[in-house]
């Protein structure tokens, strides 16, 4: 009988590891060989690293009107440590690798690269002055202009919160001087944990024009 119940336990033993090894549809916590591969594969430098990484970006079509929500991407702890590892020169080793791992908890990069368009231009129409009726003038659009994009990200319908954010222009200068603002990219850094389900949804609704949803199966990416 003890054998019998033995036999029978067992199975459910190993469904029950499965399930937990599974609670997460990309690596976390990564293996110490997970880390070694990402290091590997950063320092490649090359096309294959490059097309790896491509996976975790989604392009949009540009818009009719508005700015061009051009890309989202999503990076995993496996994918920052190849990015990580690939902004290193010669002499950055597997080891080094490791020990930087383990001083930072694993987190998630959501990053948004907006891009300006004709009819959301990096001029604005202005009236020149205060009165009724005034011409109107150009003035720059603000190298700030980012903080009019709302951007939530949610996993499994929850919406989380990034304990990180930031945002930049992105500018186009000339040799002979002088800039132009083009875009900006914004960047959201998330704890792994929250998105045990495997699944991240980003919204981004921009002052002007139609807001965007991009779906991510983090099941497929590693």
């Amino acid at each position: 009988m003890l054998r019998s119940s033995a036999r029978r336990t067992a199975p459910v033993l190993v469904a029950a590891m499965l399930l937990t090894l599974s609670s997460f549809a990309f690596d976390t916590p990564l293996s110490d060989q997970a880390v070694r591969e990402a290091y590997f594969l950063g320092q490649r430098g090359d096309e294959t690293m490059a097309a790896f990484l491509n996976k975790y970006t989604k392009y949009l079509e540009a818009p009719k009107t508005g700015p061009d929500i051009a890309s989202v991407t999503v990076f995993t702890p496996f994918a920052l440590l190849v990015q990580q590892s690939s902004q290193h020169s010669s002499g950055y080793s597997a080891q080094q690798a490791a020990l930087d791992h383990r001083d930072q908890g694993e987190f998630v990069r959501v990053i948004v690269q907006i891009q300006l368009t004709n009819s959301y231009a990096a001029y604005i129409v202005r009236p020149t002055g205060t009165r009724s009726g005034s011409p109107s003038g150009f003035v720059p659009r603000p190298y700030d202009f980012w903080k009019d994009f709302d951007v939530k990200v949610f996993s499994d319908d929850k919406k989380l919160r990034a304990f990180s954010s930031s945002g930049q222009p992105n500018l186009l200068c000339a040799d002979e001087g002088g800039c132009e603002l083009t875009g900006a990219t914004l960047q959201f850094d998330f704890s792994a944990a929250d998105f045990a389900s495997g699944s991240a949804t980003i919204d981004v609704d921009p002052p002007e024009g139609d807001p965007v949803s991009i779906d991510f199966d983090l099941g497929h990416l590693r």
